[in-house]
């Protein structure tokens, strides 16, 4: 089991006058909109517990108003809670003083936003250069580690032009290179790349997935869109009305939606580029035949099977059978609900 970087406890956040009187009230069944009409104060989040794993993408998503961008905000205190911890590396971050906050801000956790938040009158190389000068690093270092980061998101020759003179894609290539040069062991990302037009949105997330395969960083991602968390997410938390109603793999979320509102989230979702084999798969292994991953997704075992005319493959791990899957049930997987057969993805 992965080891856990940060850990979520009991989390609450009231605005309003008087935040801390109203926890009673939330704690004994008082609804986001009472608590509004009847006390004044809205909910932000309610009983927030959440694990995440070290090296993994969490996604948080929901609708507007769930709780999300809040909820990201406290990982570095930019938002005190009302009550609650959160825990990294066994150190509350709610209890920090000034200047131990101060430092986790500066080495330890680094935020890429929604709205680039670049320094106009600052070039790209000075940009992607202002978390290491305000770590106090050498100017050889600032210089080696912003060019190396510039050059890792694809901006090789834009060092000098200022973020005006870029489009929106670029621009947010600049904030995740920003963020990266400090080498901070977290990665805050509030709707990153939910400003951007869907081609360049999907090909940010490649830069991003292809660079967690190196970086193995601890990513909290933000978003209102189930094929982005789907797509990036290694784990998923469903928000709504500040309170978590789901957590789980892509897996989960797809074939086991907790309530109507997560279902509503996943009814129109491509499921064959979501689901592994390994979902589906049978406990039978034939001795020979065809040979698929596990973590193959069904939409492209389907044209292997198809490519080789065949219609049952031995589904491996690490190159070693676990199982098999047949057409007709990679067919229904795409149409209908996995039956009690139906695996979750891990191997035992």
């Amino acid at each position: 089991m992965s080891e856990i970087k940060v850990k979520i406890k009991n989390l609450y956040k009231i605005f309003g006058a008087n935040p801390t009187s109203m926890i009673s009230h939330i704690r004994n069944g008082t609804s986001k909109q009472t608590l509004l009409d009847e006390h004044g104060h809205v909910l932000g989040l309610n009983d927030v517990s959440l694990d995440i794993p070290t090296g993994e993408i969490q996604v948080i998503m929901g609708l507007s108003g769930s709780g999300k961008s809040t909820l990201i905000r406290h990982f570095n205190r930019l938002i005190e809670p009302t009550t609650g911890e959160i825990i990294v590396d066994g150190r509350n971050v709610i209890e920090m003083g000034k200047n131990e906050l101060r430092d986790f801000r500066r080495f330890r956790a680094s935020m890429v936003f929604q709205k680039f938040a670049l320094l106009p009158h600052r070039t790209v190389i000075e940009n992607v250069a202002y978390g290491l000068v305000i770590q106090s690093s050498t100017k050889d270092e600032v210089h080696e580690r912003s060019q190396k980061w510039i050059n890792r998101v694809g901006l090789t020759g834009f060092e000098s032009y200022y973020p005006a003179q870029l489009s929106g894609g670029m621009q947010q290539r600049v904030g995740l290179a920003r963020a990266l040069a400090t080498d901070a062991e977290i990665l805050l990302m509030d709707e990153a790349f939910s400003a951007l037009d869907p081609l360049i949105r999907e090909e940010m997330q490649d830069v991003l997935l292809g660079l967690q395969k190196e970086l193995k960083k601890t990513i909290v991602f933000i978003t209102h869109d189930l094929d982005e968390a789907l797509r990036i997410g290694d784990r998923i938390a469903i928000l709504r009305d500040g309170s978590i109603v789901q957590t789980g793999s892509p897996q989960d979320i797809i074939l086991n939606p907790a309530d109507d509102y997560v279902t509503d989230f996943t009814k129109n979702i491509n499921r064959g580029r979501v689901l592994q084999v390994a979902t589906i798969m049978d406990d039978e292994t034939p001795e020979t035949g065809l040979k698929i991953e596990g973590d193959m997704v069904i939409e492209d075992a389907l044209q292997v099977l198809s490519k080789a005319e065949a219609t049952t493959a031995i589904v491996t791990h690490n190159a070693k059978p676990v199982g098999s899957v047949d057409l007709n049930t990679i067919i229904a997987a795409l149409t209908r609900p996995i039956d009690d057969r139906g695996h979750t993805g891990s191997y035992t």
